[in-house]
């Protein structure tokens, strides 16, 4: 099969001929549809995160079909349309899986960081990380779904705000724009916080109530105009924004980040004191009710697609924001 693997921290992005792997016993072998190139790649790519075992091949934005199941899997069929997200794996027996937080499993795995991804034409993966793909769902916008959509879905679908109530979004990039679709579509009046105006015709026929352009004005005042904001979303990983968007929430709004900036957030404990308001990071949520949202209601990315021998160029456009939303690899023709 061909792949694009990672042979070392900070190496580049290898085309390569490898054997397709076999399935353990409580793994199937998965025929890759698409891939989507995520933020969350720069982990492999750069050597971001401890005991990464090289060469590995990256992707956890993974949609393609059953090619063979392990002897131990039950559930799941040959030729059954699957997906897999970050997640790849848990134990079962630790404290967090006995309690059903499978997510905080003291021996996850992480697809296409500490197992192989998506960037292939066949990968395998733990029967207990595959969720089910329905048939009107087309893998390249279906493949974001299950990290970004999972995501921005989850943090707005837990969060405080009820119908009705102001809901900002910062940030109108690859979650961002999936985020103000969901935020519309679940009854809130939202609000999308982006840097000049290039955007906001875009924002506008994705639903979104209002645009303020964080560029031009300070976001946090405008929000103040509308009455503060129950929640504000960010998916820009901008400590400095973040911090300076708290004021410009409601009294007993919250602020929640899906996206990890590299510097710390400063932040006024007094300002959080006084009006009650709460700063929260949120990294789940379930893939199989975001895909179902999304399905129901047409709240879909928008993608830029790419064969796999053009992973590096696809990774780099995302890394520097020039993709219009998502990439995504497309296997085959």
């Amino acid at each position: 099969m061909k792949a694009v693997q990672i042979s070392a921290p900070g190496g580049n992005f290898e085309l390569v001929q490898r054997p397709i792997p076999e399935p353990g016993e409580d793994e199937v072998l998965i025929k890759v549809e698409a891939c989507g190139v995520c933020h969350g790649d720069a982990i492999v790519k750069e050597g971001h995160f401890p005991g990464i075992q090289y060469p590995r091949i990256p992707g956890h934005e993974v949609i393609g079909t059953i090619d063979k199941a392990g002897t131990r899997v039950k559930n799941w069929q040959p030729g059954q349309r699957v997906g897999v997200g970050w997640h790849g794996g848990h134990c079962f027996t630790c404290g967090a899986c006995r309690g059903g937080d499978f997510g905080g499993c003291e021996q996850s795995l992480i697809t296409g960081i500490s197992t192989d991804g998506g960037y292939a034409e066949y990968m395998v993966a733990r029967a207990e990380a595959l969720v089910a793909i329905p048939d009107e769902l087309s893998p390249v916008e279906g493949a974001p779904l299950l990290c970004a959509g999972r995501t921005t879905f989850g943090a707005l679908k837990s969060c405080i705000a009820k119908g009705g109530d102001l809901v900002a979004i910062h940030g109108l990039g690859g979650l961002g724009h999936l985020a103000v679709q969901y935020a519309a579509k679940l009854g809130f009046k939202t609000v999308a916080l982006s840097r000049g105006k290039a955007k906001e015709a875009l924002a506008y026929q994705l639903g979104v109530h209002i645009y303020i352009d964080a560029g031009a004005v300070d976001a946090a005042q405008e929000l103040r105009k509308l009455g503060g904001a129950k929640v504000i979303l960010s998916t820009a990983p901008d400590s400095k924004a973040i911090s300076g968007l708290i004021s410009g929430l409601a009294r007993h709004g919250q602020l929640i980040f899906v996206s990890a900036p590299a510097e710390p957030i400063p932040v006024s404990p007094l300002g959080l004191l006084r009006n009650g308001l709460s700063l929260t990071g949120f990294s789940s949520g379930n893939i199989e009710e975001a895909i179902r949202f999304s399905v129901v209601t047409k709240a879909l990315p928008v993608v830029d697609v790419f064969p796999l021998e053009q992973a590096a160029e696809a990774y780099q456009k995302m890394i520097t924001a020039k993709v219009h939303f998502r990439s995504v690899l497309k296997m085959g023709n």
